[in-house]
């Protein structure tokens, strides 16, 4: 366990994150006055592009898993197995590769296998291994434009990622570590300085899709949270300015200790200009560097068990979750978890059709499901909270609903139509007005900070992110949709206040069936 806040100076951090998430929330005034356009002639490339580095091309030819797909998403798989080539290909399709393409006005729109904010797909993946079967050790860059790997050092530097992380052990465990990192620009062209919120939302997209795959795969994977940046950095030659490290994800066990790493001179290698120029959002950098781990012993103490809370006593009766519901045989049939992936889109319209309890329990269930990740400490239990409005939901009353984590059970806040509420939190948006049902993620920020210091921003956002892809997944796994929204801070917490006093609000997901487009 980790020692207690004031116990070490990394734990006495804080103010930047909430100033941060202060200076960068959305209000009916600020969108209405925020003079921002979008330069389309400037737009960024949503591919990092190596320039003179050889691809490596990846097997294709993907293996299909046979666990049930709502399994996957909910479960991790403690197999004592190390991953192969085809392996790490599949966890980089069903994470970050493109599975759909259209054309539109003249050129080719490609979509990702995760969703990410205004489709600018800037999180990419980087991969750090010993020797593999089918890939030698070294440092290597996933592009996702013709899904090969670019070796950026050759070999086993594993022992830089192993002693950055604070020799976590599921890393010095791992023959592979996955690093998910950010090329700020490539959203705050859209999104200006609330893209680092953004950092965490789409790498936890991503990590809820590679998971869920990892575990399909019978491979052991997690989430890294806390490790000494600089080092990592370094070794994928990212630019501070402009480029972040989001998470670690050690994939594989049974890894034999890595030898000393070899020399690391500074990388020096040309990738092809995202756009004509870039725009600095100064707000992004300063809280990736006070949210910075300056050595791998900070990295160590940084992680743990996160503040411990208990819900009041229920001011109503509660409504308990209903189990998932699993056919005879115990099975879903040709639900298996590629297939949810493949076929994943966000819903532009939904129709005012219901969903039942049923289903939006699983889609509950399955966010919440424990999760393997450094600042959860061994509980592995999620610190977001979710809060749901229900606005179609068979077999539950319209209203305003509190997921109770420790007794799997929503708790009425208010009852009655809110239809018009959601759509005016989700941005004054038609896409939360029409859903069946809308779940924001809300976080004690305040609280978390003061355990984790301005680190915890990062977790707290990446965590609300794979939670809402996996609400994705099981919505999809059942047949019907979800969509990731941005919303109006104060006014949500206001809205669920007084229950939802004093937090703040990290994401928000709509469910519901699709409409028909017309022609």
């Amino acid at each position: 366990m980790a020692p207690p806040p004031d116990a070490d100076p990394v734990h006495r951090a804080g103010q930047t994150a909430l100033d941060y998430h202060a200076a960068t929330k959305h209000s009916p005034v600020s969108i209405r006055t925020n003079r921002h356009f979008l330069d389309f002639p400037n737009q960024p490339m949503p591919f990092k592009v190596y320039e003179g580095l050889d691809p490596i091309e990846l097997p294709r030819g993907l293996y299909p898993s046979s666990i049930p797909a709502l399994d996957a998403i909910a479960a991790a798989s403690e197999a004592d197995r190390a991953p192969n080539l085809a392996d790490l290909a599949k966890l980089f399709y069903y994470s970050a590769g493109i599975t759909k393409g259209y054309d539109h006005g003249g050129h080719k729109l490609y979509f990702r296998a995760a969703a990410c904010t205004g489709a600018l797909y800037h999180v990419d993946i980087y991969l750090v291994c010993g020797d593999v079967d089918g890939l030698e050790a070294g440092a290597y860059h996933f592009g996702v434009h013709d899904f090969a790997l670019r070796r950026l050092r050759s070999g086993d530097y594993r022992a830089v990622v192993i002693e950055a992380s604070g020799h976590h052990p599921s890393v010095a465990d791992a023959p592979a570590t996955l690093v998910l990192a950010s090329t700020y620009w490539r959203n705050s062209w859209k999104y200006q300085s609330r893209a680092y919120r953004h950092v965490g939302w789409d790498s936890g997209t991503m990590l809820a899709n590679l998971l869920a795959v990892a575990s399909a795969s019978e491979l052991r994977a997690g989430v890294v949270a806390g490790f000494a940046d600089q080092p990592i950095e370094a070794l994928l030659g990212l630019d501070p300015q402009w480029e972040g490290a989001a998470a670690l994800v050690p994939v594989g066990r049974g890894a034999s200790p890595p030898p000393a790493a070899p020399a690391m001179p500074p990388l020096d290698l040309k990738t092809a200009p995202l756009s004509r120029t870039m725009v600095d959002y100064p707000k992004i950098r300063e809280l990736h560097a006070a949210s910075t781990l300056a050595a791998p012993e900070d990295a160590a103490a940084w992680r743990g068990d996160p503040p411990s809370r208990q819900d009041p006593p229920p001011s109503q009766p509660t409504v308990p979750l209903k189990p998932f519901p699993r056919p005879a045989g115990g099975n879903d049939g040709p639900q298996i978890i590629e297939e949810i992936i493949q076929r994943r889109g966000s819903p532009r319209v939904f129709a005012h059709e219901p969903i039942t309890f049923e289903q939006l329990s699983v889609c509950l269930a399955s966010a919440d499901a424990p999760l393997n990740a450094d600042f959860l400490g061994d509980a592995a239990r999620p610190v977001n909270e979710m809060y749901v409005i229900a606005n179609d939901v068979e077999g539950l009353d319209a209203g305003v609903y509190y997921y109770r984590r420790q007794e799997q059970e929503l708790e009425p806040l208010m009852l009655g139509d809110f239809r018009d509420q959601a759509g005016f939190l989700g941005l004054e948006q038609a896409l939360p007005k029409d859903a069946a049902a809308d779940v924001f993620f809300t976080v004690d920020l305040e609280g978390l900070v003061d355990r984790f210091g301005d680190r915890a921003y990062r977790a707290a956002q990446l965590e609300a992110g794979l939670m809402g892809g996996r609400l994705y997944l099981a919505a999809y796994a059942q047949g019907f949709g979800a969509s990731g929204l941005t919303f109006f801070d104060d006014e949500t917490i206001d809205f669920l206040s007084p229950h939802a006093a004093g937090k703040s609000v990290m994401f928000l997901v709509a469910l519901g069936k699709r409409a028909k487009r017309r022609a």
